[in-house]
């Protein structure tokens, strides 16, 4: 067993990322006042399963299928000069974004950073009428003027620590980890397969 997997803490199982996704959908249409003008976009790669599981909600309840996108913000990041070779994504938004009421999907927010990216990311697709920000962990020690207006959960964290989501469809399980940082190691999404 790795060092890292010894040392963390769930700090949300499967069952209680579910219940936040489905108070956050609710959530989202009450401030919408329905589903009629949403699109949701998520952050690749982690972002983008939790907005197929908040459509798939937003159906559920509403009964309307609302449109769905991914946005890779590799290009849009503040640090891509620290990266000489980015893991580049694809973006697929197969939907006219301006006038829409846009709800932009990420997996953890800290810093800010990827947030304002992927504004600049999406302000060069079109001009949605709103954009909101739901996200399922906010951890603090933002850096940026930017809140969520949707949050799963607020995990007050130190800076020594990785607050890291694993799902099913990219993990094999789902849950969020609090997991203390190694010497050397940075702040930043789990590797896809859990690792």
């Amino acid at each position: 067993m790795a060092q890292d997997q010894m040392h963390q803490q769930v700090v949300m199982d499967e069952d209680a990322i579910d219940r936040s996704l489905t108070r956050m959908a609710h959530q989202i249409l009450e401030h919408n006042k329905g589903a009629g003008n949403i699109a949701l976009v998520g952050i690749v790669t982690r972002g983008d399963v939790l907005a197929q599981r908040l459509a798939r909600k937003i159906q559920e309840i509403e009964g309307i299928e609302v449109d769905l996108g991914c946005l890779d913000i590799s290009f849009y990041r503040d640090d891509f000069a620290l990266h000489l070779s980015p893991e580049v994504l694809s973006t697929n938004i197969l939907f006219e974004i301006d006038g829409r009421d846009v709800i932009l999907v990420d997996d953890v927010l800290y810093t800010g950073r990827t947030i304002r990216a992927a504004l600049d990311a999406l302000m060069d697709i079109g001009r949605p009428e709103t954009v909101q920000l739901a996200v399922l962990v906010d951890r603090g020690h933002r850096q940026l003027p930017i809140r969520a207006d949707f949050v799963g959960k607020n995990v007050p964290s130190a800076d020594n620590e990785n607050v890291r989501l694993h799902l099913q469809e990219t993990d094999g399980a789902s849950e969020v980890v609090i997991v203390p940082l190694a010497d050397g190691q940075r702040i930043g999404s789990a590797p896809l397969g859990g690792k």
